[in-house]
């Protein structure tokens, strides 16, 4: 055969196939960074300890380490998710690349809904908190857009996200006032503002899992009128999406996520910025790809941003709250100086 002959280049995947290893990439990495959540923190896990405490086994320290690590790795995996997920919707109903549930005041919202509830109206029960938080963030959803909408042009993504973060100071200093007169109530609510998954128990699990699971559900139901809604409404409703339906639908998806999140966790911010924006520039504009892509890159991110409070502050630790501000701060800052406020 001659050294010349045409050389037969390989097929490329598809672009399917590539998107689908993309989301099993994600998926090995939650799980990575699960089981590493679970062997990190305060005392060192040897392999005897971990496994005979993933059975259930309590018997030495680094066994009763390891149960009390299980629900906080569960948690801030399904925190990371529901507020990535959150986001992304956010961004695609709105088409406004700042949509996040931190920014544009709703996480800030059902915060300062639950505590009035337990400032004024005394209310104690876990379940009363989760239905407080969805519909202090529903509140707040619908007064931001509201105000930004206000004017010419309506709700455009720079006047969404100034009435947000206007809202977000707004809530946060009326908490701060309900909160100060208390000092009953202060310390456990300043320490659940920060935003942490630390001390969670599984009953606190079992109590937010069902709406979690009802916000994840009605989320990928609304993946495709989110492909039509990014077309713009006058497009979406001439191809016989019910426009108003469609957003309705998407929106308490990202109420429900939000709200029953920040009920259990805490306010935890730019998770619903930073992830959507990663799965974008891997995966494409299709929310039936982005969706999924943004609920795995969200819970591989707060896992991460857990352990790596837990180890530089090593015995003690940092909120994720924190860690999460630390990074997503930096991104928000990109995205505004790249001039990324137009309609996606």
């Amino acid at each position: 055969m001659s050294d010349l002959a045409p050389v037969v280049a390989a097929p490329r995947a598809s672009p399917a196939a590539a998107r689908l290893a993309a989301l099993i990439g994600l998926a090995l990495c939650v799980a990575l960074l699960g089981a590493l959540s679970i062997a990190v923190g305060a005392r060192a896990v040897g392999w005897p300890d971990l496994l005979a405490g993933l059975t259930g086994g309590t018997e030495t320290i680094g066994q009763a380490a390891v149960a009390l690590r299980i629900p906080r790795t569960l948690m801030a995996c399904a925190a990371g998710a529901a507020l990535a997920l959150s986001g992304a919707i956010m961004q695609g109903i709105t088409r406004n690349p700042l949509a996040d549930p931190g920014i544009l005041g709703i996480n800030n919202g059902a915060a300062l809904a639950v505590v009035i509830g337990i400032a004024w109206f005394g209310l104690a029960s876990p379940a009363s908190f989760v239905w407080l938080a969805i519909l202090g963030a529903g509140i707040t959803a619908g007064f931001v857009y509201a105000v930004g909408s206000l004017g010419r042009g309506g709700a455009t993504p720079l006047k969404l996200a100034l009435a947000g973060a206007a809202t977000s100071v707004a809530f946060s200093s009326l908490t701060l006032a309900v909160v100060l007169p208390r000092a009953d109530i202060a310390g456990g609510v300043r320490s659940w503002q920060v935003g942490g998954v630390g001390g969670m128990t599984p009953d606190r699990i079992h109590l937010v899992l069902p709406v979690l699971l009802a916000g994840f559900a009605l989320a990928m139901l609304s993946a495709r009128r989110l492909n039509m809604l990014a077309l713009g409404d006058e497009v979406a409703a001439g191809l016989g999406e019910r426009v108003a339906a469609a957003r309705a639908m998407a929106a308490l998806a990202a109420i429900m996520l939000c709200g029953a999140t920040t009920a259990v966790c805490g306010p935890i911010g730019f998770v619903g910025l930073v992830i959507p924006h990663v799965c974008r520039l891997l995966l494409g504009v299709d929310h039936r790809w982005v969706l999924p892509a943004s609920a795995l890159g969200g819970a591989a991110l707060l896992t991460a941003s857990d352990i790596l409070g837990r180890l530089v502050a090593r015995p003690a630790e940092l909120e994720v709250g924190i860690v999460t501000a630390l990074i997503g701060a930096p991104v928000f800052i990109a995205i505004v100086r790249r001039h990324r406020v137009r309609a996606l």
